[in-house]
């Protein structure tokens, strides 16, 4: 008996039908949305923290949360990344030491990067780690921002698609894939985001234009603590016949 499907596809050849594959729809849960194919921004600068589903999806020390965006008709915008003694860097009690802009031409990815986590002599890195952010996560006095880099992130051009891997030791392996607005895409999906150390993190523009971002560092620029994890995609390669030449 035919099923469904064939009579829906009952036009193809047999080979067609054979291979044929369809697009599962289905919303899923929100943690298969947000470690798979991805959310928009605005949805978690929104998300209730209170409900379960967030809290168990979400990466322990990570902020997003929204921006001020002024559409001024005629002119541009005007777009406001933070304000020092207000909002969610005032409330965790983290201010840049150092700020910096980077550009990322279209089609072009950055990352993994990460930055390591500091952890006090005699502490264990896995029960420290869970004081910080498990056990005590609003005591934001126990967090060592002048030894460590934690970002605060702001795009203000583009489409960015971004992802964030927790790999710190004794943390679960959760995933977070969202994709933020620049300030020239005025509305929900304008947000700032708090990077921990020890959260790996990506960024690979979206569509045809230039992603311009500006960010904001606990710590002045240390090469040491700029780890890489899978960012073979940042290296251009050379040509096969130029590589050859030059062995």
């Amino acid at each position: 008996m035919a099923t469904k499907k064939n009579q829906l596809w009952c036009g193809l050849g047999a080979g067609a039908q054979e291979a044929l594959a369809t697009r599962d729809y289905a919303s899923g849960s929100f943690a298969d949305r947000l470690s798979g194919a991805g959310v928009d921004a605005g949805s978690l600068a929104a998300a209730d923290h209170t409900k379960a589903e967030v809290r168990d999806a979400w990466i322990p020390g990570v902020e997003i949360f929204a921006r001020n965006i002024y559409h001024q008709r005629h002119r541009g915008v005007f777009g406001e990344f933070v304000r020092r003694d207000e909002g969610t860097l005032k409330r965790i009690g983290f201010w840049p030491g150092q700020w910096a802009n980077a550009r990322m031409f279209a089609q072009t990815a950055k990352g993994f990067h990460i930055h390591p986590p500091s952890i006090p002599e005699g502490e264990e890195p896995e029960a420290w780690i869970r004081r910080l952010f498990i056990d005590e996560p609003e005591n934001y006095a126990l967090r060592r921002y002048a030894e460590e880099q934690w970002d605060v992130m702001f795009f203000v051009q583009g489409v960015a698609e971004m992802i964030l891997r927790d790999v710190r030791a004794g943390m679960p392996a959760r995933t977070m894939r969202f994709f933020v607005d620049g300030d020239n895409r005025p509305g929900a999906n304008n947000v700032g985001i708090v990077v921990p150390p020890g959260v790996a993190h990506a960024i690979r523009g979206e569509g045809s234009e230039d992603v311009i971002m500006v960010y904001g560092t606990s710590t002045s620029f240390q090469p040491e603590f700029e780890g890489r994890i899978a960012s073979e995609v940042e290296t251009a390669q050379l040509p096969e016949s130029w590589a050859r030449f030059l062995k």
